[in-house]
This record gives C-alpha cells, sequence and structure tokens, in this order.
C-alpha cells in the first residue's frame, strides 16, 4: 500500500525565474541591508551562546535558556513551521475550486503574475473578529491563511478589491523570500535585539505591499480602510485623511511604537501605499515640506505608476475659518484644484458629504456658484491610490 503524503501544490505553466523581474521592481530599498544587519547580528548572538554553553559545561552549571534555544534553532524552527502547516491542514478550510471560488481564482491570479511557478496552499481560519492573515511555510511547502473575517460573502462588509490586495500582499511575501527556512532561520536571533528584527519585518511588509499595488492596486484603499475601522465601519473610513495625518503627527514616542513595530504604523502605511514616488520610511515619519506651505499644484505628481500626494481639502478641516486671511490664499488654491481636468475623486462616506457642504458654504460666500458634485461609489478607488 502506496504512503499517505499531502497533496502538492498546483504547478503553474512558467519558465524559472519568472518570479525575479517584478521582485527586484518592488523590494524594498532597505530590506537587504536590514537583511544583512540581522543576519550579521543573529551569527554574533549564535557565537556567544555556543561560548557560554561550553563554559556552563566546564563549569558544570545549566547553561542559559536562551543560549539553548539559540543552538537548537534550527530544530525548533522546522517543528514550529510543520506545527504550523498541520494546524492549517486540520483545522482551516482550503480554498479550491469548489470552495470559495473567487478567493482561490484571486490566489492563482496572484500566484501567475508574480511569477510563482506553483500556487501555494491556503486556508480560511476562524478570527473571531480579528482581520489579519499570513504566510509561512515548510519544507518545499508554502501556504497562505486568511481570517474568516476577511473572507465574509455577502451583505454590506463585502470588498473583494480588499481581499484580492490581502492575497497578493500574502502571495508577495512568498514571492520574496521571505517565509524561506534559512532567511527565518539566519534571522532567528535577531528578533530579540530591539530596532534590528522589527526593521527587517517592517521592511518586508513595505515589499509585500507594493507586490499588492502591483497586483491588486484598486484593493489598496479599501484594504487599508479595513485594516483600520474593521469589516463594517471601514467604508466610513476616510483614508486620505489618516494618510494626511502621517506627516503631522511627531513626537518621540510615535517614533518607538513604530521602531518596536514588526508592521508599519498604519498612518505611514496608508501614505506609502498613496505616496508612491518614494518607498515607506522604516524609522522616520514621511516629510512633504510643502504641506506646510502651499499645496502642490493639482495633477504635477499624477505620472504613469507613480500618482503623487494630494492633502485633504482644508475646507473638510476647518470650514468655520474661512473668514482668516491665511485661508484666502489656500481657498484660491483649492478653488484651481476643484476645476482642474485631473479628476481625483474625494473621499468615501460621510466625509466626502462634508466635503461637498463645506464647498458649497465657500461657494455662497464668495458669491460663485458652487459645482454639485455626486456622490461617490464607495466601491471605486480613488483616482490617487491608482499605479
Amino acid at each position: 500500500m502506496a504512503a499517505m503524503r499531502a497533496q502538492p501544490m498546483q504547478v503553474l505553466p512558467v519558465a524559472p525565474g519568472s518570479h525575479l523581474p517584478l521582485r527586484r521592481y518592488v523590494r524594498h530599498p532597505r530590506e537587504i541591508v536590514t537583511l544583512v544587519a540581522a543576519v550579521v547580528t543573529s551569527v554574533l548572538l549564535l557565537v556567544v551562546a555556543v561560548s557560554e554553553v561550553s563554559v556552563a559545561i566546564d563549569q558544570r552549571r545549566t547553561p542559559d535558556v536562551y543560549a539553548l534555544a539559540l543552538i537548537f534553532a534550527p530544530v525548533l524552527v522546522w517543528f514550529a513551521r510543520g506545527q504550523l502547516w498541520a494546524q492549517q491542514r486540520l483545522s482551516g478550510i482550503k480554498l479550491t475550486p469548489e470552495q470559495f471560488p473567487e478567493a482561490y481564482s484571486m490566489l492563482v491570479d496572484a500566484a501567475a503574475r508574480s511569477g510563482l511557478s506553483y500556487v501555494p496552499d491556503a486556508y480560511v481560519v476562524l478570527g473571531n473578529g480579528v482581520i489579519n492573515a499570513a504566510a509561512s511555510g515548510h519544507g518545499f511547502r508554502r501556504f497562505v491563511f486568511v481570517n474568516s473575517d476577511l473572507l465574509e460573502v455577502g451583505g454590506a462588509a463585502r470588498e473583494p478589491d480588499a481581499l484580492r490586495f490581502v492575497i497578493a500582499h500574502e502571495v508577495g511575501h512568498i514571492a520574496a523570500g521571505h517565509v524561506s527556512y534559512w532567511r527565518i532561520l539566519g534571522t532567528f536571533a535577531s528578533q530579540w535585539i530591539p530596532f534590528i528584527g522589527s526593521t527587517l519585518s517592517r521592511a518586508q511588509e513595505y515589499t509585500a505591499d507594493s507586490y499588492g499595488h502591483a497586483l491588486a492596486p484598486q484593493g489598496a484603499r479599501s484594504a487599508m480602510a479595513t485594516l483600520a475601522g474593521g469589516k463594517y465601519l471601514g467604508r466610513s473610513v476616510d483614508v486620505d485623511a489618516m494618510a494626511d495625518r502621517a506627516v503631522t503627527e511627531p513626537g518621540f514616542f510615535v517614533w518607538v511604537t513604530n521602531a518596536a513595530a514588526s508592521h508599519p504604523v498604519l498612518l505611514w502605511r496608508m501614505h506609502a501605499l498613496r505616496d508612491r514616488r518614494s518607498p515607506g520610511r522604516l524609522l522616520w515619519r514621511p516629510k512633504e515640506p510643502w504641506l506646510w506651505g502651499t499645496p502642490a499644484a493639482p495633477g504635477a505628481y499624477a505620472l504613469p505608476a507613480m500618482v503623487g500626494f494630494v492633502p485633504t481639502p482644508l475646507e473638510v478641516a476647518a470650514p468655520s475659518i474661512a473668514e482668516a486671511p491665511a485661508y484666502a490664499a489656500v481657498q484660491q488654491t483649492y478653488g484651481a484644484y476643484a476645476a482642474s481636468p485631473v479628476d481625483v475623486a474625494p473621499t468615501v462616506g460621510a466625509p466626502a458629504r462634508r466635503e461637498d457642504e463645506a464647498v458649497d458654504r465657500a461657494g455662497d460666500r464668495a458669491g460663485e456658484r458652487a459645482v454639485d458634485r455626486p456622490a461617490p461609489d464607495p466601491t471605486r478607488d480613488d483616482d490617487r491610490w491608482r499605479p
């Protein structure tokens, strides 16, 4: 009787190395540098751990538990990854052409367009309200698991573009080599050193976000809104206002919070996804000098695949200060912005309606005829978020 084995991953007809061109394009420019720093740190700590165990044996005492963990890291990492894969297989709902076919087609599409020669396994696991997804591997196996709250079907919570972006993000982790056993092992000890392992992790998240933006740009906005407000409030989140605040939220504890986090803080992440002129910031908050003065000319950064940063119009936040002297210049700038042929959709939900009302009031005070703009479709993406 033949031995029972797990079903192999679906093979895709692509040429070897097809994943390399996209990976070179979307990889965060600081990822390799932080990877080298993490590997060097891990090697140094391993040398210290071996020395500690040797001294402990000579002195006939119990070695430090962290030193033992470093020495046995190859076995610990292999065991943990195998156990994680088993958990998904035994408790998760596997995506197949018959089970959640829409999500499965997104998975196949992301794998093919990222240049992978196979389709990773994917599972839906009970999220209990937590919005999350992850990618991992064991041996030559690669898999993705998505919390059920991201995959709910029907009702007002449905955001297929957000799900497409999330799946592309996780496939991006696999295509970029972030879940490789040797990478995890080589950076194992760096997770214990403040800011070393976490900075590498943030760089990898920015790379995966770039994969998501390259493969599903229309889902970047709704995905960030879902992460901020959840599956129900996500459609009411003013994503652009949050991205604007990345520039205006300074402070020492802001820096510490981001530096210690495994993922970029949400405001910086939104800013990086919207402003595609430069990669996401790892340690220092985004800075746009002209945001503090005159806003940039409409469409100045609307380059192919490089949509520029446009701040949220000030009328939304402070319609009551329209009589202030400094407000006249800004209002004049945004008047040109409103008449510009570059169509940048207003933010979705209630904030967009407040913007329209503020523009109407400003136009009435100036004696000009206000232009009524229809409410945006909340399922459509903002032009600023397109590639």
